[in-house]
């Protein structure tokens, strides 16, 4: 058995080890769309000033976020006309009060609010993407269709550059698509934990230099900040019903964009683009992971099992067999099982570190991705045993058919 575990450690080590030095760098948190102090690329107010760009905000039960985000918008640099669309998705807690209650004393003539009352969800359609799909819906029906959209969701805090930077760089790269992942919540001791880890796990399915490569077939997005130009929507004939189905709207959105020969763009925010909505609790994180997380596998049961003992092997196996050294008698392949073990603990500590970098966390949390890697495959295992066992699915509490992957 030691001599088992001995090989697979040997394979999880020279798997970590081709991951710290693979050319594309996934580990290291890059790029970051608003790493300088200056706008990237910047454009005189007078380039922006004729450019249209409306902003949907799809919204359920969001009254304590949204007074703070939506005057945000309001308050955004952005020369030009800026229109913001809010889908109110049958909330119970007066979301759509709390929206025209906090700009009804911001007085400013290129901007402007419309509030969307959502229609009962339709057979096939996720809530969310049903949401956006009736604002994109309403926005092309007005008339005047705008020169860029962006996508956002209602905790997401945009700080006063954000909208004038990702369109100077959708403008400069011609980008179909230009997204944002918001810079999430890292304070409560359970953030500290997984958020870092949960952006790790994203850039490890999704690295941000391969999805910018128009060579390369990945396409990713991060939902709570997507901005398309008008040569994509018109692609996505100004709705989202090649996505209706998707839990995962972002990636899914990204892909059938890029399939269609258009660059896309994704990058980190370090401060610009922000989530404030807090994860305090295990159970908060638990529920927003096992929401999706068994539909990113594709709701494969060998897919499961191959990733479940992958985390097994990859972050349980190491630990194990350093702390069975420290009880066992010191055999020749107990030591090597734990040396090896510990070598591993040393390369994860050293891939994850730009995660805590990036979070301002303090060292010791170099060492907490094997115990974050567990909790995520536990989450798995739970979103795989609510897709057998129950076939509701909600989005900020709304219960719906739950869709099937693409």
């Amino acid at each position: 058995m030691l001599l088992v575990a001995l090989i697979l450690l040997a394979l999880v080590l020279v798997a970590w080890d081709f991951l710290l030095v693979e050319k594309i760098r996934r580990w290291d948190f890059q790029p970051v769309g608003d790493a300088d102090s200056d706008r990237a690329a910047s454009s005189p107010a007078a380039d922006l000033a004729p450019l249209r760009v409306a902003v949907v905000v799809p919204a359920r039960n969001e009254a304590g976020q949204v007074p703070l985000t939506l005057p945000a918008l309001y308050h955004q640099d952005f020369p030009g006309q800026l229109d913001v669309y809010l889908a109110d998705d049958h909330s119970t807690d007066h979301t759509a009060g709390a929206a025209r209650a906090a700009l009804e004393f911001f007085e400013h003539k290129n901007r402007s609010l419309t509030v969307i009352t959502g229609a009962p969800l339709p057979d096939g359609w996720a809530g969310k993407v049903w949401a956006m799909h009736q604002a994109l819906q309403k926005i092309a029906a007005d008339g005047q269709r705008p020169d860029f959209v962006l996508l956002t969701d209602a905790d997401i805090l945009h700080r006063r550059g954000s909208v004038s930077r990702l369109v100077v760089e959708s403008r400069s790269a011609a980008l179909a698509l230009n997204s944002r992942m918001a810079r999430l919540r890292c304070e409560s001791c359970w953030e500290k934990l997984l958020v870092p880890a949960f952006v790790f796990f994203f850039n490890l399915l999704y690295p941000m230099r391969r999805v910018n490569n128009p060579q390369d077939k990945l396409a990713g997005a991060a939902g709570g900040c997507v901005l398309l130009s008008r040569s994509a929507l018109n692609q996505l004939g100004w709705g989202l019903e090649r996505v209706k189905g998707c839990v995962i709207d972002d990636v899914n959105l990204a892909r059938a964009v890029k399939a269609g020969g258009r660059p896309i763009r994704l990058a980190l925010s370090a401060r610009e683009v922000t989530s404030e909505r807090p994860y305090n609790t295990l159970g908060e994180i638990w529920r927003m992971v096992r929401r999706s997380a068994y539909t990113e596998l594709r709701h494969h049961p060998l897919t499961l099992t191959v990733a479940l003992v992958g985390l097994l092997v990859t972050f349980a196996l190491p630990t194990l067999t350093v702390l069975y050294w420290f009880v066992a008698t010191p055999t020749v392949t107990v030591s090597a099982a734990a040396a090896c073990g510990a070598l591993i603990l040393l390369v994860q500590a050293l891939v994850y570190r730009p995660a805590i970098k990036f979070f301002g966390l303090r060292w010791w949390w170099n060492l907490t991705l094997p115990v974050a890697g567990i909790l995520y495959g536990l989450m798995t295992l739970d979103s795989a045993r609510v897709h057998y066992f129950s076939r509701d699915h909600a989005w900020r509490g709304k219960r719906s058919e739950e869709p099937v992957s693409d």
